[in-house]
């Protein structure tokens, strides 16, 4: 049986990886795509290969991108990463961690991989039940490029074919994303999240780490993160 191609967003994180594991569960070879974008750190790139390399996917690719130009964000710019904030915190407007449209460019750029593989499927790990407060992580993103992409495509015109934009972890918390990635095998001691580690590990206190710590706990899940502190 030939398995249909998808094109799959996958940073080497926690989200991205369980999404990956869910696209190959639902019978999809994927093809995935990582971002050089001048983020803080490459850790999360070598985490994504790793990932796809043990996982088997169809095609592995990073693409280089300047996100700093525009800066703006405490991931490109020199902003410092908020640490030890608790929900209500994190609940509150929306963080400095925020990459301007950059959910918009990567899913821009999956959609032009799944014109040339032929895809008709992309998949990508936003989540709404968080407290990221990221705007390009909400439903009406989600369906918005959805419609974007079956109207701005060769791939539509000359097939008729949909395009669908699959976020499976929309409305899930992260307790439920650890507990259906760990039930699909995925191995987390492969994936990173944090936003600010250190040489020897995660720094453990930044929205990202405190969300993933959280999410372990409540998911009855060992973590597996190295947290580190020199």
């Amino acid at each position: 049986m030939t398995l249909r191609p998808a094109v799959v967003l996958l940073s080497g994180g926690l989200d991205s990886s369980t999404v990956l594991a869910i696209a190959q569960d639902q019978g999809f070879a994927p093809h995935c795509l990582s971002f050089r974008y001048g983020q803080r750190h490459g850790r999360e790139l070598d985490a994504a290969r790793a990932v796809a390399d043990k996982a088997g996917v169809a095609s592995f690719q990073v693409v280089d991108i300047d996100l700093r130009a525009f800066g703006g964000s405490a991931l490109t710019d020199d902003i410092e990463v908020p640490k030890d904030r608790d929900e209500q915190s994190m609940g509150a407007g929306i963080p400095v961690t925020y990459v301007p449209a950059r959910n918009t460019i990567f899913l821009s750029f999956a959609l032009a991989k799944a014109e040339v593989t032929g895809a008709r499927d992309l998949f990508i790990g936003v989540n709404a039940m968080d407290y990221s407060g990221y705007p390009d992580c909400r439903p009406a993103f989600v369906e918005a490029f959805e419609h974007l992409a079956n109207v701005a495509t060769r791939a539509v015109d000359d097939d008729d074919a949909h395009i669908t934009v699959h976020a499976p972890l929309l409305h899930w918390t992260k307790a439920e994303i650890i507990q259906r990635g760990f039930a699909l095998g995925v191995d987390y001691a492969m994936t990173t999240s944090c936003y600010d580690p250190f040489e020897d590990g995660a720094c453990g206190r930044c929205d990202a780490c405190v969300l993933r710590r959280q999410g372990f706990a409540a998911a009855g899940v060992a973590d597996p993160t190295v947290y580190g502190g020199s």
